[in-house]
Order: structure tokens, then sequence, then C-alpha cells
């Protein structure tokens, strides 16, 4: 299990994204191409930045994925679960972030942990399109210190726009964005599964059920 608290609301984003790519191509899995199609259509992160910046476009990526894979005809799918080759890029996106010094998880990771996976489907679309892992690696650098140098100067506090709200309670998202939460420990499983259920176009609102005391609020 993984930590996705530690996953930027990008990222999370693209999760979202590749289901809805697996959903499309009617897949009962979520493999490296979805998470790639995914990386593509958020469109804001570092990773798109960087794949566009390298002139690898999502009409290419589609169009080559599904050459070689297809789609298959409509099904009803119960569940879509990652591919033990995407489980494999998230553990490297963590790897990767941990290496770079980040105590979160963005897009940028991700990206780098399928390149470096390098067997899935994913991998051989960007190196086909000259996307290496030596040049995307270079090129999350080079915008990662572009945005440090601009960073560098702090920029003049803005007002709040819920001055009311800020006085009598806590902005849990800004908290999860600032990583100034306390981790919930224990709970890896029910985690995933609410994440699993956000992630839904569909039947998509969670509901905890237990004792008073056992954690459903954390």
């Amino acid at each position: 299990m993984y930590p996705f608290e530690r996953f930027t609301e990008r990222a999370k984003k693209v999760l979202t994204l590749a289901q809805e790519e697996a959903e499309r191509s009617h897949h009962s899995y979520i493999g490296t191409e979805h998470l790639l199609l995914g990386l593509l259509r958020e469109g804001e992160g570092l990773a798109a930045k960087v794949l566009n910046n390298l002139g690898v476009e999502i009409g290419k990526v589609r169009q080559t994925i599904e050459s070689v894979l297809g789609r298959n005809e409509r099904i009803i799918i119960q569940q879509i679960i990652p591919t033990s080759r995407v489980k494999k890029v998230i553990e490297i996106s963590f790897e990767e972030a941990r290496r770079m010094g980040h105590n979160y998880v963005g897009t940028e990771h991700l990206l780098l942990g399928l390149l470096i996976e390098g067997e899935g489907i994913a991998a051989h679309v960007l190196e086909d399109l000259g996307a290496t892992l030596d040049k995307v690696r270079a090129e999350i650098e080079r915008l990662l210190h572009d945005s440090t140098v601009e960073d560098s100067e702090p920029a003049p506090k803005k007002p709040s726009k819920t001055p009311l709200l800020d006085q009598f309670g806590r902005d849990l998202t800004d908290m999860a964005r600032k990583n100034s939460l306390d981790p919930v420990i224990g709970r890896e499983m029910e985690i995933e599964r609410v994440i699993q259920i956000l992630s839904r176009r569909t039947k998509n609102n969670p509901a905890l059920i237990g004792e008073p005391g056992v954690g459903k609020t954390a």
C-alpha cells in the first residue's frame, strides 16, 4: 500500500483520467498506456509541460496505443484494477520523489516512473517519440530550476476570499497541500478503497461505517 495522501491534486487527477481512458477503451485494467494518456490529458502538471516541450502530442500517443492494442467490444466491467506494471510505476515514482528530496509525488515523478520501469507500452511509445529518460529528466530539472528562481522573490500575501471561514474553521485542503495534516496510520486499505470510489464517474459517494471513535473522520 502507498500513502496516496502524498500525491498532489494533479497526480490524483491523472489516476482518475487513467481510469477513464481504460473505460473508454473497454479495458478491465489500468495499464501504463492509460497512465500516459492521463498525464497528457491532465494538461497543467509538470509532466504535461515536459512532454509538450519534447513534442509528444496526445493525438500521436493515442493513435500509437490504439494501433497496438485496439479497442475491445463494449462490455460491462465491475471493477477496473491497475496492472502490476502500474503498481511498479507508482512504487518507482515514490522512490524518485524521495531521491529528488520532494515530500510529495507529482506528475513528473509518475512520468519518470513510466520510463524507469521501461517495459510497459507507455515507455516504448515515449521512446519511439523521442522522449527518452535522459531527455525527460533533463527537462524536468530545467523546469524545476526555472520555477525555483521565479519563486525566490516572495510574492505579497493575497487577502483570503473566506475570512469568516478562516476565523472559525480550518482549510483542510490547504493543510493537505502543505502536507501539514497528521498522517492516518493503519488505514491504507480503507484510504485506497475510498480513492477508487471517488475516482468513479458514477456511484462515487463512499460511506464509512463503524463504531464511534474508530477513526471515520480521520
